[in-house]
């Protein structure tokens, strides 16, 4: 029985879930063409990770987001485990209908892989010559005029910071579509990086600048030495996570994942988060607060409206974790209309001056009561955005999207799934999503 008996109760509850894995077909494959083993004996074109990013781009499209590859088997430490992996994202068909056979939610949903899309510059970019025991870190798909942006950590320039952008190396983690449909904003945490590129062709059209301060000036291979080694910038592996697009598409919002090492080393700023906003049409960029109260980090932001956000608030407790029991995995929403900008702030002003959070949904609650425990629940929920509105019990609803990053390990962490959350107009006031030039 469906549990929301009282389809009138204001709350956003789980309706669905969806899963991603065609392995039950014989072929756990994308659609990349290139099958060459990795570094790691893994093949090129395997299906995983997608949940570090997925944005909704009308219809029933969406795109979903592996980050820099499947680096969770060991193979090598003095590239973090890290392979040649060919960047992309990939697009994804899917559908809401009616309630599934055997489960006591509302909703099925189905979801299909219809395009894979690699990233690319047109410029040469700089790959990792062989040693110790490796091969060049040179994609082997590159071609003329093709040169593939790829997760192995040591295809960087060490002469440059970490945000130079001649690197091959990218690590993606935020996803955004433009408001024609036509290019995908993607961030990452090698740089960190936030670039456009072609939604069709996976071209790189820009790389939109970020401040220096989100720079490590000395990087290198293995994220443990970068921090050691550095006393301001990104956290290693810890860069801009979260990616947001205000509806008009004007503006961009990157949240990065933890505290920057200059704000980290300030008991004070130690988890304060820096929310970067980006006015494309100007150029300027401001930053605003947040603090970090029940989780280790946040993996992404969205927006509700031109100025109030989501921000996914989490810990590392999950499956796939060696913590498997989940805890902290909350929706909060902040307000940056009288937020106050933090660039030049530091210490007890800087955290005086967080923006106000208000908790929306505790997500680990929210799927027990859909009939997940915790021990069940992702370690890596980090894909959020809105959805198509759909009919449950005669009762019109938004949706809320959600995915996990399962870093290539269905054996360990789970399949890819997308979890559906229904809300009504009172759960979340205000709601105006970004709406995307839709080609179905």
């Amino acid at each position: 029985m469906f549990l929301w008996s009282s389809v009138a109760a204001a709350q956003i509850r789980l309706i669905g879930i969806g899963t991603l894995d065609h392995s039950a077909k014989g072929s756990n494959v994308d659609l990349f063409p290139d099958a060459t083993p990795l570094e790691n004996s893994l093949a090129a074109n395997g299906l995983g990770g997608l949940g570090s990013g997925l944005a909704y781009a009308g219809g029933d499209t969406f795109l979903a987001l592996p980050d820099r590859g499947p680096n969770a088997s060991p193979y090598n430490r003095s590239v973090d485990d890290t392979t040649s992996f060919v960047a992309r994202f990939q697009t994804l068909r899917v559908k809401l209908s009616g309630e599934p056979e055997g489960s006591n939610l509302p909703v099925a949903v189905s979801i299909e892989l219809t395009a894979t899309t690699p990233l690319f510059s047109a410029k040469p970019l700089t790959y990792a010559k062989a040693s110790q025991g490796l091969r060049d870190g040179t994609p082997r798909s590159n071609g003329h005029s093709k040169y593939y942006f790829s997760g192995r950590s040591d295809n960087f320039d060490p002469s440059h910071p970490s945000t130079w952008q001649g690197n091959g190396r990218f690590d993606p983690e935020g996803l955004r579509v433009s408001n024609d449909g036509q290019s995908v904003y993607i961030s990452d945490e090698y740089g960190p990086y936030l670039r456009q590129f072609n939604r069709a062709t996976g071209q790189l059209i820009r790389s939109i600048p970020l401040p220096n301060k989100l720079a490590v000036e000395k990087p290198a291979p293995i994220g443990e030495a970068e921090i050691t080694q550095n006393r301001s910038g990104r956290t290693a592996n810890k860069g801009m996570e979260g990616l947001a697009i205000s509806p008009d598409g004007k503006v961009l919002v990157g949240a990065m994942q933890a505290a920057l090492l200059q704000d980290a080393s300030d008991p004070a700023t130690k988890k304060l988060i820096r929310l970067i906003h980006i006015d494309q049409a100007s150029g300027v960029v401001q930053e605003f607060g947040y603090s970090l109260t029940d989780g280790s980090g946040v993996s992404e932001i969205l927006a509700i409206n031109s100025h109030e956000f989501l921000l996914l608030e989490r810990d590392g407790a999950g499956l796939g974790d060696k913590n498997p029991i989940a805890v902290t995995k909350k929706l909060f929403r902040v307000d940056l209309a009288n937020g106050v900008d933090i660039t030049d702030l530091k210490g007890t002003a800087a955290v005086a001056a967080a923006l106000k959070k208000t908790l929306v949904l505790d997500v680990v609650k929210a799927l027990a009561e859909g009939g997940i425990d915790a021990s069940n629940v992702p370690a890596k929920l980090e894909g959020i955005t809105f959805g198509p509105d759909t009919k449950v019990k005669g009762r019109l609803l938004h949706t809320l999207f959600m995915t996990n990053d399962n870093d290539f390990r269905p054996d360990m962490a789970g399949a890819n799934r997308i979890f559906v959350f229904g809300f009504g107009d009172s759960d979340l006031p205000d709601l105006a999503p970004q709406q995307i030039r839709s080609e179905n």
